[in-house]
């Protein structure tokens, strides 16, 4: 029997996880997987043929010790997926540049190092929008971000010299059609389509996910979101074993990307009850093509 690990927290106790949902399938392919925090340092990594990262959903307190660690994954016997060449990029919300570089069409959006008295009122006018989104470039499940109205403002401002003082930032127009229609949610395993999910926030709130009492509804994506999604995925080198990209659809009927979710995205298990069977074929496929360049390392 290969092990394979999930990386995860030590504890969800305000979390949803379908991890679990991942055990018998990969066990019908020879695989035993075991959960293990990020923060256990008393793990040999070499007894595990992979580690697959899944649910560290608060690396963000301390980024630079997850780098590490990954780091320790990286330099044992075992596979990291994803890579930690592709963590570096994809931990700083700044490949959003990288990637409308590249000609990827994502939500209009400005770059701050630190927060200053005089990006109010300016920002309104240079983003053409009277309500915008404020979050930090290392983030997770919407932690201390802010919808702010043009209006309101002020009463942001201390608020946002705190949690900003030396902290990046991005600041985004407020999609209305987040609340309208919801965000779209776009899953690859590997070069395979799994699944699509729309992520619609509760009343009077603009949050998506499970945890603000977003709702959730399988879906069967158009052909454009598709295409845009499988487009952008196919530009992400090292390949990644699993790619989550959230849309948001625009005023001329098109997507935006919004993030690019390549680190620890739920993959809602849940929602589509081929996903877990569909995950652990590519990821077993996906071994036996790179254990052999793996043990040359």
């Amino acid at each position: 029997m290969k092990r394979c690990a999930f990386l995860s927290m030590d504890n969800y106790d305000d979390f949803e996880v379908y991890d679990h949902l991942l055990f018998d399938p990969l066990e019908q392919l020879g695989w035993q997987a075991k959960e293990i925090s990020w923060r256990n340092n008393e793990v040999n990594w070499d007894n595990y043929e992979a580690v697959i990262i899944r649910s560290p959903w608060d690396y963000q307190d301390d980024p630079q010790a997850f780098i590490d660690v990954l780091k320790e994954i990286e330099a044992s016997n075992a596979v990291l997926e994803n890579p930690l060449e592709i963590v570096e990029w994809n931990i700083d919300k700044t490949y959003l540049r990288d990637l409308q570089k590249q000609g990827v069409k994502i939500v209009s959006s400005l770059w701050y190092d630190k927060f200053e008295d005089n990006l109010f009122p300016a920002v309104f006018t240079d983003l053409k929008s009277k309500e915008i989104v404020i979050k930090p470039t290392i983030s997770a499940g919407a932690e201390n971000t802010f919808r702010i109205h043009q209006e309101s403002y002020p009463a942001f401002i201390k608020d946002l010299e705190t949690v900003f003082d030396d902290r990046p930032f991005l600041v985004q127009p407020f999609m209305d059609n987040i609340t309208a229609e919801g965000e779209f949610s776009v899953f690859f395993f590997g070069n395979t389509y799994s699944h699509t999910i729309l992520k619609t926030p509760k009343t009077n709130d603009f949050r998506v996910q499970e945890e603000h009492g977003g709702r959730l509804t399988l879906v069967e994506p158009e052909n454009d979101l598709l295409e845009t999604a499988r487009e952008m995925r196919n530009m992400i080198q090292p390949e990644p074993l699993y790619t989550r990209a959230d849309y948001v659809r625009t005023a001329d009927n098109s997507f935006a990307l919004m993030e690019l979710e390549l680190i620890e995205p739920s993959l809602y298990f849940n929602m589509d009850p081929e996903s877990p069977e569909r995950f652990a074929k590519v990821f077993d496929e996906w071994m036996s093509k790179k254990s052999p360049a793996h043990d040359q390392k």
